[in-house]
């Protein structure tokens, strides 16, 4: 599994007020992993906003940063009620773990000692390992949510001692901005992290300062970490065909070998797609194309061509407002 980017609707550990319009975004930029904090908004709009991300299609994060017991203790209870899909945060495991069991929520809590709004992780790097070995002992904790941004301590040197002492994955979470942070991250073995106020306030290295820009680019940048920008760009069939095996199909749908050939009409909406194991070849037969990737955006005329690899993700639509007709060429699989 890639490294994996988790969009927080979050300001300085609270959940935006305009969360839900700020949801539709991402949504649209097709993230899959979406969260939000247990302050900041009352439990109505947090159960709505839970629904919305789980009916987009993404994965539901709920981050406790409250620092009394009872706070985190009701932070759980409302984590079982309106059913999110992951619990992040929080430090007293053993108020929570029975609070969760047989729900189904898979749990990440910080280790080492957190204090403060927004919060700061406290302590040596052998205290926080210490305190990271302890608690993936649990059987009901799946990972850590680490914030090693927030520590004092040498953050690289911190990652890499925390992901080497367990065996279960470690999300990092706080003040990450930029793809140096990012990388770094990813070299010392975590599974992700998350980022809120830095898209938010147009904190992050990108073309624009609204959430759009800051997102893309977020996206861009671990799909490069991720090794799934594609390498290819469009190309004239031409210019190809001596190194193209000859196909005889209809027009229509056609299963040749392993290999499925159709032709499909692209429309002005689109969504987000990607092929797990699959390359797929679009070749633009009428009209014109319009395949937005991770890194760019190509426009695909007629005659054209253009191969997106496996794992990479695309969304492709008709541009000028008239439907665009395109050969479809991938093989029979995901």
């Amino acid at each position: 599994m890639g490294l994996r980017f988790i969009f927080m609707l979050t300001r300085n550990d609270r959940t935006v007020a305009d969360a839900e319009q700020q949801l539709q975004t991402a949504l649209g930029l097709g993230i899959r992993h979406i969260g939000f904090k247990d302050i900041g908004l009352p439990l109505e709009q947090l159960q709505r906003l839970n629904a919305a991300i789980k009916a987009g299609g993404a994965t539901s994060y709920l981050e406790v940063v409250s620092l009394d017991r009872e706070s985190e203790i009701t932070s759980a209870n409302v984590a079982v009620t309106i059913g999110v899909d992951m619990l992040l945060g929080g430090t007293r495991v053993n108020d929570v773990l029975p609070i969760i069991a047989g729900s189904g929520i898979q749990y990440f809590p910080f280790p080492g000692r957190i204090t403060g709004h927004p919060s700061v992780l406290e302590g040596t790097i052998d205290e926080i390992v210490a305190s990271a070995r302890e608690i993936c002992a649990h059987e009901g904790v799946h990972g850590l949510d680490l914030l090693a941004y927030r520590s004092k301590e040498n953050v690289p040197a911190l990652m890499t001692a925390v992901c080497s002492a367990v065996s279960k994955p470690v999300y990092v979470a706080g003040s990450i901005s930029s793809p140096d942070k990012i990388a770094i991250l990813k070299t010392a073995g975590a599974a992700g992290f998350t980022i809120g106020t830095a898209a938010l306030d147009g904190q992050y290295p990108a073309d624009g300062k609204d959430e759009a820009s800051q997102l893309t680019a977020i996206l861009r940048d671990v799909a490069a970490l991720n090794q799934h920008l594609s390498p290819m760009h469009k190309n004239r069939l031409s210019h190809a065909a001596e190194s193209m095996p000859y196909v005889q199909s209809s027009k229509m749908k056609v299963h040749i070998n392993n290999m499925h050939i159709s032709m499909t009409s692209a429309e002005a909406g689109a969504s987000w797609s990607f092929r797990k194991s699959v390359d797929e070849f679009f070749f633009v037969h009428r009209g014109r194309l319009l395949m937005k990737l991770r890194d760019r955006e190509e426009v695909v005329e007629e005659s054209e061509f253009i191969v997106v690899p496996h794992g990479v993700e695309y969304c492709m639509a008709a541009l000028d407002g008239q439907p665009c007709e395109v050969l479809r060429i991938d093989s029979v699989g995901n």
